[in-house]
């Protein structure tokens, strides 16, 4: 759902625009200067805690960097955009100091995103096209419906379902996850 108003939101006006205490317990996204509520179902939510777990127990295990959900991320340089991946993880060499208000200024080096039912698959694609030009080296795009993942990086797009396993790439070498694990709590 988005907040209709005549003319794009800033960053400023965005965080004027969450900060209010009505908004307090609800996630909102900045797209192209678009406020975009972000309303996960239970379905949403048990496969971003799988993918969340499968990542952050390899993340740990060999030290490789930080496993986070919805966290705000924005670029410096843009005014109109804060992004919140449904996952995400920065390797360990890209880490910055933990943010404790506002936005992340940096894309994540994985960002993935999980089908919500208002999410159309350009959305999705957009959505993936805005992190991977700024910097986010791989995407994951999660169709729960379709029990199907997209994985795109700057120069290349494959489509992962049922006995496939995703890698980590050169993002997470080593790291591997079976589709059907992906969506096992749903």
């Amino acid at each position: 759902m988005a907040v209709p108003r005549a003319h794009l939101y800033t960053i400023d006006e965005f965080e004027a625009f969450i900060a209010r205490p009505e908004h307090a317990d609800r996630l909102f996204e900045l797209i192209d200067g678009e406020i975009v509520e972000k309303v996960p179902t239970e379905e949403h939510s048990l496969v971003v805690g799988d993918i969340y777990v499968s990542l952050r127990l390899f993340v740990d295990e060999y030290d490789l960097g930080r496993v986070a959900f919805e966290v705000r991320r924005k670029m410096p340089r843009d005014d109109h955009n804060a992004r919140l991946p449904d996952v995400e993880f920065t390797s360990k060499e890209r880490l910055l100091p933990v943010v404790k208000r506002g936005a992340v200024p940096q894309m994540p080096d994985l960002a993935v995103e999980v089908q919500s039912p208002s999410d159309s698959p350009k959305k999705l694609l957009d959505k993936a096209a805005y992190y991977l030009a700024n910097g986010t080296r791989m995407v994951w795009l999660v169709y729960p419906d379709k029990r199907l993942v997209e994985v795109l990086t700057a120069d290349d797009r494959q489509f992962f379902t049922g006995d496939d396993t995703l890698t980590g790439g050169d993002v997470l070498p080593g790291f591997s996850l079976p589709v059907k694990n992906v969506f096992r709590s749903v």
